[in-house]
């Protein structure tokens, strides 16, 4: 990487930082499609396999202690939750209903995954998906199977593996690699794949660059 292309990373990565230690509140938990906000902004959806780690996350992203509560019991979130980042606003994150639980009634995951389908087949503004993987398991088949939703619903979406910093380096490559391999068959999957922890910060402020320029485009850097 030359020199140039550095200062561009840190200028981004600088530039989005501060973006978020701005206005970043909670709007609304939609648990119908009828409950969502109206669709002024684009949308940056998060969602992964429970207890992936999204709620710290999201934390982590917008520089909160609980902006996104995150729970020892699997599966907490079952409504679209939304969150509203900048003055003037400028885009939203939303949190989507986790999946992958297994003490969760037949009914209720039916509804989850009703809710999730309809929303990512029929919102405009909903600019990128980041999916979730937890890095000591690599890709589960819910998360294929949500991958395979997205493509179906030509929604690009960016795969994070989260919580790097609890495996082994070496494992975490092999992990990586087969995952990006994996991704690369998938049309609607961004060739970037992010390797993050939020316990300890890693790959967290590449990661805020990549969400804002999905927001807003690359543009957005350029007037910063």
């Amino acid at each position: 990487m030359t020199p140039e292309e550095e200062r561009e990373i840190r200028f981004r990565e600088e530039a989005a930082s501060r973006l978020f230690s701005g206005r970043v509140d909670f709007l609304l938990s939609a648990p119908q499609l009828k409950f969502l906000p109206e669709p002024t902004v684009p949308e940056i959806a998060f969602c992964g396999r429970s207890n992936v780690g999204k709620s710290s996350l999201l934390n982590a992203l917008t520089g909160r202690k609980a902006i996104a509560r995150a729970s020892v019991t699997p599966g907490r979130t079952q409504e679209l939750n939304f969150f509203e980042v900048g003055d003037p606003l400028q885009f939203r994150l939303v949190d989507m209903p986790g999946y992958g639980f297994a003490k969760a009634p037949v009914k209720v995951v039916e509804k989850w995954k009703s809710l999730v389908k309809s929303f990512l087949r029929g919102r405009a503004v909903l600019a990128r998906n980041l999916v979730l993987v937890d890095s000591r398991h690599g890709l589960k088949d819910v998360d294929r199977e949500m991958m395979k939703m997205l493509d179906e619903a030509a929604v690009g979406y960016r795969i994070v593996l989260t919580k790097t910093d609890k495996i082994k380096a070496s494992d975490l490559e092999r992990v990586a690699n087969k995952v990006a391999d994996e991704a690369r068959k998938h049309v609607a999957a961004h060739p970037e794949l992010h390797l993050t922890s939020s316990e300890k910060g890693m790959g967290i402020a590449a990661l805020r660059a990549a969400v804002i320029e999905d927001a807003l485009g690359q543009s957005w850097f350029e007037r910063s």
